[in-house]
C-alpha cells in the first residue's frame, strides 16, 4: 500500500475532511432554511447533530484507545459520512428524514475529528510533526470549502451545499486509504488499560478543563448556527458571508502556523485567559453591529476565541499519560464541542427567534465565567 509521511497523511486527510466541514458548518443552516425549516427547528436539527457527536464520542471514540485502531476506524467513518451526505439529497422536505440523516452523518463524522487529532497528538508527542502546522491544513481547506460553496450557491442554488460537501468527503476517503510511515504503534511498557470516562471526569484537573473549554468553545454556538442567517438578513450576499467565514479561518491558520513563535514560553492558562477575553469582545461586537469593518474584526478574533483555546486544550491533553490521551480527546470533543454546543445551539435557536442578534450577548457573557476557572497542573506519569 502507498505510504507517505505522518505529516503528509494527516495534513492531507485534514484537507479533504475540513473542506467538507467548511461547507457543512457555515452553510447547512441555509440549506435547511431553503428546505422550509423554521429557525427554531434549524436550531433543533443542528443541536441534534452536536448531541449525536457527543454520544458518538462518548461511546465509540474511547473504545479506540490504542493508536493502532485509529486508521481502520477513520476509513470506516469516512465512508459512512459519504453515504449519509448522499441521503440528504432524497429528503423531500421531510423534517424527520432530515433529523434521521443528521444523526447518521454526525454519528459518522463526529469521531473523525478526535481520532485524527489523536493521531496528530501521537506523532507530535513523538516529535514526528508539529501539531499547529499539521492542523492548519484543515483550516486552509475549511477556507476553500466555505469560499467555493459561497460562489456555487450564489450561482446554482443551495443544493450545491450538499454536492460540495460530498466532493470533500470523497477526497478524504481516497486519502485515508493510504498508510503513514511509520504506522502508529503503542509503546509496550505503557499502561494500555482503557480508563473509564466517569473516573476521568471525577479527576479535578479534568473536570475543570472540561468546564473551561465548554464555556469558551460553547460560546461559538450562535455563530456556527445563525451568523450566516443573521448576516444574510442584514443584506449580505452568500459570497460575502463565505468571505467572512474564510477570514475567520485565515486568522485561525495564522495562529496554527506561527504558534511556536507567537506563544513560546506562554503558560497554557494564559492562552485560555486571552481566549476568554476574546470571547467577550467578539460576541459583544457581533451583537452590537453588522458594520462590515466590525465584522472583519469579529472574524479576525476567531484566531483568539477558537484557535488559541484549541491549541491550549491540545497542549493540556498532551500532558496526560498516553492511555488517557484518546479518552480525553473524546471527552473534549464530546462535551465542550458536542453536548454543550448542542445545548447552546438549541437555546440559540429559540433565543434568535425571540431576541434576534441579542443572543450573542449571552455568548459574550460566557467569557466572563471562563476567566474565573483556574486549571490544575498535570504530571505525565
Amino acid at each position: 500500500m502507498f505510504r507517505v509521511s505522518p505529516f503528509a497523511w494527516i495534513s492531507q486527510y485534514f484537507g479533504g475532511f475540513f473542506f467538507a466541514y467548511g461547507v457543512y458548518l457555515p452553510f447547512w443552516a441555509l440549506w435547511f432554511e431553503d428546505q422550509g425549516v423554521s429557525a427554531g427547528d434549524i436550531g433543533v436539527l443542528i443541536g441534534l447533530g452536536f448531541a449525536t457527536r457527543c454520544v458518538a464520542n462518548l461511546v465509540i471514540t474511547p473504545r479506540l484507545h490504542k493508536v493502532e485502531y485509529l486508521i481502520p476506524a477513520l476509513r470506516v467513518l469516512t465512508l459512512a459520512s459519504l453515504v449519509a451526505l448522499g441521503l440528504f439529497l432524497i429528503n423531500g422536505g421531510n423534517f424527520w428524514w432530515m433529523a434521521f440523516v443528521t444523526v447518521l452523518f454526525n454519528l459518522s463524522c463526529g469521531p473523525a475529528v478526535p481520532l485524527s487529532d489523536a493521531m496528530t497528538n501521537y506523532y507530535a508527542k513523538n516529535n514526528l510533526l508539529d501539531y499547529g502546522r499539521t492542523r492548519l491544513w484543515g483550516s486552509v481547506s475549511f477556507i476553500a470549502g466555505s469560499t467555493v460553496v459561497g460562489y456555487l450557491v450564489s450561482g446554482f442554488g443551495t443544493d450545491m451545499i450538499v454536492y460540495t460537501a460530498i466532493a470533500g468527503i470523497l477526497a478524504a476517503l481516497f486519502l485515508v486509504m493510504r498508510n503513514p510511515n511509520p504506522m502508529p504503534v503503542s509503546v509496550a511498557e505503557e499502561d494500555q488499560t482503557r480508563p473509564k470516562l466517569l473516573s476521568l471526569l471525577s479527576e479535578t484537573p479534568v473536570l475543570k478543563f472540561i468546564i473551561l473549554v465548554s464555556l469558551i468553545q460553547g460560546s461559538h454556538a450562535a455563530y456556527y448556527s445563525f451568523s450566516s442567517i443573521y448576516w444574510k438578513e442584514s443584506g449580505y450576499q452568500e459570497s460575502t458571508i463565505g468571505y467572512l467565514w474564510s477570514l475567520g479561518v485565515v486568522a485561525e491558520v495564522m495562529i496554527f502556523a506561527f504558534s511556536k513563535q507567537l506563544f513560546a514560553g506562554w503558560k497554557i492558562s494564559t492562552l485560555f485567559k486571552v481566549a476568554a477575553v476574546g470571547v467577550m469582545v467578539r460576541w459583544g461586537l457581533t451583537a452590537a453591529t453588522t458594520d462590515l469593518f466590525a465584522l472583519v474584526l469579529v472574524q479576525a478574533l476567531h484566531g483568539v476565541t477558537f484557535a488559541m483555546a484549541h491549541l491550549a486544550a491540545i497542549q493540556y491533553i498532551q500532558k496526560f499519560p498516553q492511555n488517557k490521551m484518546i479518552p480525553l480527546q473524546a471527552l473534549y470533543n464530546a462535551i465542550p464541542l458536542g453536548a454543550f454546543i448542542a445545548l447552546m445551539t438549541t437555546l440559540s435557536g429559540w433565543g434568535y427567534e425571540a431576541w434576534g442578534a441579542n443572543i450573542f450577548w449571552i455568548m459574550a457573557a460566557m467569557g466572563i465565567f471562563a476567566l474565573m476557572i483556574k486549571l490544575d497542573k498535570v504530571k505525565d506519569k
